[in-house]
């Protein structure tokens, strides 16, 4: 058994662990019964929804009764708790861990929708709109990182491909929009590797200098022209382009088959990137540089171009992420729009453990805490929004304190390499 394979094996039986696991299990089923059951009206009914408009295919209206409905929700949730504490699920403890999660966030839906009704088809296609930007952000800091290099510059990039592919798109057409706009983050993160590869300069303060030069040439672009001349602010956006026959599926056609460019992009790189870090000759390269630089170079592996390549790669990819504010989203640009969500990203690279996958679980993770805290506001529930945007952000502190299992961040991250 390998080294890896033994410690994930030690996380999965740790009995601490094991405890920790039940008894959080138990407190989720305890917030149901007691949070949510006693403050409903004996016959309340919660109604879910499946409309995304526009002539879609929808399901029919499911119509539960609260109370009756979070009771086995509760009850569920103290099932697995309790053999958790008894016995544990073993490798199955992270499963059986999103399983009970997701049992009581429909409980938390239930008890929001009770005597009223809530969209789920909707909340879940703002879900997959607001996750598309982090989860691209998330995966070129899985690139950068992989390769041992530190890139916090993600919002600086995200920021100013927005504006660039605004100022080109609005002059010429979207796709050249789309294009500029990729380069320009390209372009500063071939200085982000200059910097931190050949000058080894502090990696941190290299992403930080480019951010706040983004921020402001941005921001002094947007004031001095964008708003005066309007027509210099007016690309449009890439329509949505259904996929013939998969867009006709009743419910998941419509939420993940008929979408603009950039939706489809996030899940053919999610793709590409898996495949490519862990089944290829180049992701093991890549790996081998982020984990043990010195061994991969006496092995012929030339570190620095394979850094330079991972944060090029990255860069675009981090272009791609802020070009979808302006060019598939609003379709103008505004000051400061990403509103360090470059930042957020690189919380959902850690949340996903590194992972291109992981990572898009966590950018769904915190695009629904997004699109909830809206919904949230129109059913008049009163909890503060501010209270379920940073369940992310303690979801993330939970996994590097090692509850779910510790997060595996690449031996070398964020050391420069010394050729002997």
């Amino acid at each position: 058994m390998t080294t890896a394979a033994l410690r994930r094996t030690l996380e999965h039986t740790s009995p601490v662990r094991q405890y920790i696991m039940g008894a959080f299990f138990l407190a989720l089923a305890a917030v149901i019964w007691f949070g949510f059951i006693s403050t409903l009206p004996g016959q309340s009914t919660s109604t879910f929804t499946f409309d995304l408009g526009q002539g879609a295919t929808t399901l029919a209206p499911w119509d539960l009764p609260s109370p009756m409905t979070l009771r086995v929700l509760a009850g569920l949730c103290a099932v697995l708790g309790a053999f958790q504490l008894a016995r544990g699920f073993s490798n199955y403890t992270n499963l059986v861990l999103a399983l009970v999660v997701g049992l009581f966030i429909f409980g938390f839906l239930t008890w929001a929708a009770a005597g009223k009704s809530l969209n789920l088809a909707g909340l879940f296609s703002a879900t997959l709109l607001k996750a598309v930007p982090l989860t691209l952000g998330a995966m070129s800091g899985v690139l950068c990182e992989r390769s041992a290099v530190i890139n916090i510059a993600i919002e600086g990039m995200m920021l100013m491909s927005a504006m660039v592919a605004t100022l080109v798109g609005s002059v010429t057409n979207l796709w050249l929009g789309l294009f500029a706009g990729v380069a320009s983050a390209g372009l500063l993160a071939l200085v982000h590797a200059w910097l931190s590869i050949k000058y080894k300069t502090d990696q941190i303060v290299s992403g930080t200098v480019i951010n706040i030069f983004a921020l402001g040439l941005t921001s002094y672009i947007s004031h001095k022209y964008l708003q005066v001349f309007q027509n210099l602010n007016n690309p449009g956006i890439f329509q949505s382009w259904p996929i013939p026959l998969l867009s006709d599926i009743p419910l998941l056609g419509p939420l993940l088959f008929d979408n603009n460019l950039f939706v489809y992009a996030m899940f053919i790189f999610l793709i590409v990137l898996t495949l490519g870090l862990f089944n290829t000759r180049w992701g093991l390269r890549l790996r081998s540089v982020g984990e043990h630089p010195r061994a991969a170079d006496t092995l012929g592996i030339n570190v620095f171009r394979t850094r330079y390549t991972a944060v090029l790669l990255g860069g675009l990819m981090a272009g791609l992420a802020g070009a979808y504010f302006t060019l598939g989203s609003v379709g103008r640009f505004d000051e400061n729009m990403t509103a360090g969500r470059g930042f957020i990203a690189l919380a959902a690279m850690i949340f996903g453990n590194w992972t291109p996958v992981g990572s898009f679980g966590a950018g769904m993770l915190f695009g629904f805490s997004d699109a909830l805290a809206a919904r949230m506001a129109i059913l008049g529930v009163k909890i503060p929004s501010q209270f379920l945007l940073m369940i992310p952000y303690l979801a993330t502190m939970i996994v590097l304190a090692g509850v779910v299992g510790r997060g595996h961040m690449p031996a070398a991250d964020g050391q420069p390499y010394e050729k002997e």
